[in-house]
């Protein structure tokens, strides 16, 4: 997965800015953990301030992007952490582990540095209130490939919380299900280039010439019209948090 984000990561950094609200409930899920690892940390997302903060990434062109204040990075892989055990407070991972080739290794590695606690923000595949679904139906089966299940994480990381994570209707991150009421930004490629699951499935052009259609007839609007009233909506995100020890 590290070559594809080297293909695709060009300009990653500019479509996928962390949203301060989302950033917010990720901090305070981290508790008063000093020292912090993030797993799959790309160019620096909700890598919070104020803590000491280590970044693991394997994409060189993902590196590349992190900002010349950004936390130190070390290019690895979730399934084989090069640290010591017990080296953090905290482990974290934002939207990652769907890259990972391992999942239950990962987990485990994460558990093993971390002293205190596990966090991760990662998506519920037996979520069904995706409407992009209707016009990219193998975003569906992708997501059942490619995220586990919440009982996964309670399997290899024991009792846990789980939270759902409200997408602003003005999200400033672009991750797939962002645009939940903004429709018209899936019509720019530049905007799905920020997230890998349209580099992944088949029919993407076709399902845009669909979404297009509805638009200008208003199909759209009127499938989704609770949606344009919306501060925030669930779309499926979810911050999964275990206590270590």
């Amino acid at each position: 997965m590290a070559a594809l984000y080297d293909r695709i990561g060009i300009d990653y950094a500019n479509l996928r800015k962390p949203d301060a609200r989302i950033a917010e409930q990720l901090d305070a899920a981290l508790g008063d953990a000093e020292s912090v690892l993030n797993v799959g940390a790309g160019t620096g997302s909700y890598e919070p301030a104020g803590r000491e903060v280590t970044a693991l990434e394997p994409s060189a062109e993902m590196i590349a992007q992190r900002p010349a204040d950004a936390a130190p990075v070390v290019q690895g892989h979730a399934e084989a952490l090069p640290f010591a055990d017990d080296s953090f407070d905290a482990v974290m991972a934002v939207l990652s582990i769907h890259h990972w080739s391992d999942k239950a290794k990962g987990l485990a590695e994460m558990r093993r540095v971390a002293r205190s606690r596990v966090m991760l923000l990662t998506y519920d595949p037996d979520f069904r209130g995706q409407w992009q679904a209707k016009y990219w139906p193998d975003l569906v089966g992708l997501d059942d490939g490619a995220m586990p299940q919440m009982a996964f994480f309670e399997e290899h990381l024991g009792p846990m919380q789980i939270e759902p994570v409200m997408v602003p209707h003005d999200c400033t991150d672009g991750f797939l299900y962002a645009y939940w009421r903004r429709p018209e930004a899936y019509l720019d490629p530049r905007i799905r280039k920020g997230s890998s699951s349209f580099w992944l499935i088949d029919g993407v052009e076709e399902g845009v010439e669909r979404l297009r259609a509805d638009l200008e007839s208003g199909e759209w609007a009127r499938d989704n019209a609770r949606l344009l009233t919306s501060d925030s909506a669930d779309m499926g995100y979810r911050l999964v948090t275990a206590e270590i020890g």
